[in-house]
C-alpha cells in the first residue's frame, strides 16, 4: 500500500509517497491547474501502479478546495487532517525549527500511514450551501461593524442629540433621513413637509409630521459642529451601511430558504433560529458523533487539563482549537437562549449562585446545549421545553 501526503498551497502542490512495504520515499511537485493535476495522476500510476493508494492533506481552505474536489472526482480515498496535528508532528519529529512544504507532505504521509485515520466524506448539498453562505454572512457583518462605529463617531460630531432622539441610530429612517440632511444644521433648515415625507416613508408610517417638527426643533438646539467633510463622509458612509444590510438580508433570505428545505429540528431548540441553526448544522458537517462530548470537543468548547505529579489545575482555559464560526454560534444561542428558554434562565442563574462567573455559567450552557442539539439531531424530533418543577 502506498501513502500519499500533499502539501497543499496556492501555485503548487508538493507531494510525498511512502510504501508501506519497503519504508522509501519519493518526492514530486505539482502545479494547482489542470495540467498539473494529469502530472499528478501520471506520476502516481508510475510509482504506484495498481497498488492501493490513500491520500492525505492539510485543511488549508480555499487552497485545497480544488485538489479535494479533483481526489474525490477520481477516486482516492482521501484524509484531510487538522493542520495542527501537522505542526505537532513536525515538532516531535525534530528539535531544528525546520519546515518546509516538502518535509511537510512527508510527515502528512507518515501520519497517514501510522494512524487509523476517517476518510473525507463529501458534504451533502445543503451543508455544503449552508457553509458557504454562512461564512460570507460572517465576513459581511464583519465589515459593516467598522462601518458603524465610523457613523457613529460622525454623528457625535455633526448632531450628538440624534443618538438619544431615536432609540437606534442605524434604523432605515436615520439612515434614509442622513443622506439627504447629514448635519444638525441641514435638520433645522430642512423643509417640514420633505423632513416628514423621508421619515414616514422609511418608517413605514410610524415617524409623523409630530416626530420631524421635535426633530427640527432639537437640530436648531444642536451643538453639533457644521462640517462640509464629515457631512460628506457621514452621508456616504451611510449610503454603505444600508447598502450592506441589503446584502446580509440577501444572506439571511437564501439561508432561511435552505434551512426550510432541509426541514432540521435544531430551530426548535431554544435561542437557535434559521441563522445561528444554518451555521451550526455547516460546521458539524455531516460528521456522526458518537457522544455530546465529542461534538463539544471539535468545536473546541471544552476545557483544556492541566495535571503534574499532585497538582491538578482547577480553573484552565477553553481549549479554542475548532471551529471558530461554530463556537461564535454556540455562545450566541446560549445567551439567545437564557432569554426565552425558562429552564436555561434558571440552569444559569443556579450556576451563578455556585459562586461561577458569567462567563463561566455561560460555557455550562453550552455544554447542556450541545447536549440538547446532539440529541435533536440524533433523534431527529423537536425539542420540548421541560416543564418546571412544582
Amino acid at each position: 500500500m502506498f501513502f500519499i501526503g500533499i502539501d497543499a498551497a496556492k501555485d503548487k502542490h508538493d507531494c510525498s509517497v511512502l510504501s508501506s512495504e519497503d519504508g522509501t520515499l519519493d518526492n514530486f511537485t505539482f502545479t494547482n491547474s489542470r495540467e498539473g493535476f494529469t502530472n499528478f495522476l501520471e506520476q502516481i500510476q508510475k510509482l504506484c501502479g495498481n497498488s492501493k493508494t490513500k491520500v492525505g492533506l492539510e485543511s488549508t481552505g480555499h487552497y485545497s478546495a480544488n485538489l479535494l474536489s479533483f481526489l474525490n472526482a477520481q477516486g482516492f480515498e482521501v484524509v484531510v487532517f487538522n493542520p495542527l496535528s501537522v505542526s505537532r508532528q513536525r515538532a516531535a519529529a525534530s528539535l531544528r525549527r525546520t519546515k518546509t512544504d516538502k518535509n511537510d507532505s512527508r510527515y502528512i504521509a507518515q501520519m497517514l500511514m501510522a494512524a487509523n485515520s476517517l476518510p473525507y466524506q463529501k458534504q451533502s448539498y445543503h451543508i455544503s450551501a449552508l457553509k458557504s453562505l454562512t461564512r460570507a454572512r460572517f465576513r459581511l457583518v464583519k465589515e459593516i461593524q467598522p462601518l458603524k462605529n465610523r457613523y457613529r463617531r460622525l454623528i457625535h460630531i455633526v448632531f450628538p442629540e440624534l443618538q438619544g432622539f431615536f432609540c437606534k441610530i442605524d434604523l432605515p429612517a436615520v439612515l434614509n433621513l442622513l443622506q439627504v440632511f447629514p448635519t444638525a444644521k441641514d435638520i433645522a433648515n430642512a423643509n417640514i413637509v420633505t423632513l416628514t415625507n423621508i421619515l414616514s416613508k422609511a418608517s413605514h408610517g410610524r415617524f409623523k409630521r409630530d416626530r420631524a417638527e421635535k426633530l427640527k426643533a432639537l437640530a436648531k438646539t444642536s451643538i453639533g459642529i457644521h462640517n462640509i467633510g464629515d457631512a460628506i463622509e457621514l452621508k456616504l458612509t451611510a449610503q454603505r451601511i444600508q447598502f450592506m444590510d441589503t446584502q446580509k438580508d440577501q444572506f439571511d433570505n437564501e439561508i432561511k430558504s435552505v434551512m426550510l428545505d432541509l426541514n432540521s429540528p435544531i430551530t426548535s431548540v431554544p435561542g437557535i433560529g434559521f441563522t445561528l441553526g444554518a451555521i451550526i448544522l455547516a460546521e458539524l458537517g455531516d460528521r456522526n458523533f458518537a457522544t455530546p462530548a465529542k461534538m463539544l470537543a471539535f468545536a473546541g468548547c471544552e476545557p483544556s487539563t492541566y495535571q503534574s505529579g499532585n497538582y491538578t489545575a482547577a480553573r484552565t482555559p477553553m481549549v479554542k482549537h475548532g471551529s471558530r464560526y461554530l463556537r461564535n454560534a454556540l455562545f450566541l444561542a446560549a445567551k439567545a437562549a437564557r432569554l426565552h428558554s425558562p429552564s436555561f434562565a434558571a440552569y444559569i442563574s443556579r450556576k451563578k449562585s455556585q459562586g461561577k462567573h458569567e462567563y463561566v455559567a455561560l460555557c455550562h450552557a453550552i455544554k447542556k446545549l450541545v447536549r440538547i442539539i446532539f440529541a435533536v439531531l440524533n433523534s431527529n424530533t423537536k425539542y420540548t421545553e421541560p416543564k418546571p418543577c412544582a
